[in-house]
């Protein structure tokens, strides 16, 4: 498992967003637990009726303010405390709180919910009273279970929507204000490598080159890596960040699916958006990618729904999807009858719904070009990524210091006896 973030060599390619580093915030909430009132799914995916796809049938109250500690020096972690990491998306905000276990983590709490943060903002370039109101009662539920899950260092971070947006900043501190967190809007670099040190560890065995993806709601990014035998992280080499996901991609190019012209049309202008911004990457990538034992590894709503319809499963099961290996073609199949589809006969399928079926033909455009640059024979599955790398990130933070304290001790102790250190 990973335990330092990934080697920032030479990733400086691409355009960099947002201004914030993103430092772990110590946020320990000290007000009594209050009763729950909200229930969180996944994601918004249904559980409805639906065919076989691979073979083409197709049939409030107040919201608390938390009080928070002030930032300040990390303690050794005690018995039962816990790290959180939120990731607040352009369509999607996510919450995972854990607890050490050994070098690895052991999920305590989660919550998911399609909050559509972006919605409109490809055109109107701000986020809407509606979307930012939706998003607020999202993230008072997270507060509600910081505040009862005893959370020690929790870090909350806000991505392409926040970054975009000329009212982004006066929406952070309307959501600290209101439940109390901080959420730090990260740049498009820093999204990539935490995707990275949160789900490489599914990539595929190999000794050639990677490349991981992560297509969120307002942003792609891409991250070419190869093995590092002196880290368990790989190494990247490459990366770069695009301004289409699948709320931007759809927003941009319209939602006309009036025939079934008009939805190939769609699709394939979709596709040539997204391979024009991928061109200089493609082209930087283009020698690697002749490699003979490339790998890829994608993280988003959009490789998970696709790999659920691949197993034709009859609901969503994250333990069979993470983690899965794919054919490439398979995927490409998938993703051809998809975009023919009308809404209501993808809203009808399995583990897409009525909210994906309109975001996921964008995401479909996005994997294929992706599929068309890094054309690997298999595509690897994670239903993990910015949270868990943030987790991982926390705890070898701690980790570091907790060394650091000790070795400080010992030699306070050696001084102390007239002895040199060991």
């Amino acid at each position: 498992m990973a335990d330092t973030l990934p080697p920032d060599r030479n990733s400086s390619a691409g355009k960099k967003r947002g201004g914030k580093s993103g430092k772990v915030a110590d946020f320990r909430y000290k007000r009594p637990p209050q009763t729950e009132s909200r229930s969180s799914g996944r994601d918004g995916r249904a559980k409805g009726a639906g065919g076989d796809l691979r073979r083409g049938v197709t049939t409030q109250p107040a919201r608390p303010k938390p009080d928070l500690a002030d930032i300040g020096a990390m303690k050794p972690a005690s018995h039962g405390e816990a790290y959180a990491a939120l990731d607040l998306g352009t369509n999607n905000c996510r919450l995972l709180i854990a607890r050490p276990s050994g070098r690895d983590f052991t999920v305590i709490d989660a919550f998911s919910r399609v909050v559509k943060l972006g919605e409109g903002l490809a055109t109107s370039g701000r986020l809407s009273d509606a979307a930012m109101d939706r998003t607020l009662a999202a993230l008072t539920i997270c507060a509600d279970k910081l505040q009862r899950r005893n959370v020690r260092l929790a870090r909350s971070v806000a991505t392409e929507a926040c970054r975009r947006a000329s009212n982004g900043p006066a929406f952070i501190e309307r959501v600290r204000r209101e439940t109390g967190i901080a959420l730090d809007i990260i740049s498009a670099e820093e999204e990539a490598r935490l995707a990275v040190l949160g789900c490489h560890i599914l990539l595929e065995a190999g000794e050639g080159p990677a490349v991981i993806f992560d297509i969120g709601g307002g942003s792609t990014e891409l991250v070419l890596v190869e093995p590092d035998a002196a880290n368990r992280v790989p190494r990247i080499l490459d990366w770069q960040s695009v301004p289409w996901g699948v709320v931007s991609l759809t927003d941009t190019v319209g939602r006309a699916e009036d025939s079934e012209a008009a939805r190939i049309a769609r699709f394939v202008r979709m596709r040539e958006m997204v391979a024009e911004s991928f061109a200089p990457f493609a082209a930087r990538v283009a020698n690697a990618a002749q490699h003979p034992d490339i790998r890829l590894l994608g993280t988003s709503g959009t490789v998970t729904t696709l790999a659920s319809l691949y197993l034709e499963l009859p609901s969503y099961d994250r333990k069979a999807v993470d983690g899965l290996i794919v054919p490439a073609g398979e995927m490409r199949g998938i993703s051809a009858r998809l975009s023919t589809m009308t809404p209501y006969e993808r809203a009808t399928l399995p583990c897409i719904g009525q909210d994906r079926a309109e975001l996921v033909v964008a995401g479909c455009a996005i994997l294929e070009a992706i599929l068309d640059l890094w054309p690997a024979r298999r595509l690897g599955v994670a239903d993990r990524g910015i949270r868990e790398g943030i987790l991982r990130s926390i705890m070898a933070a701690e980790r570091q210091s907790e060394r650091t304290l000790k070795a400080l001790q010992k030699q306070r102790g050696a001084k102390t006896s007239g002895r040199a250190p060991a």
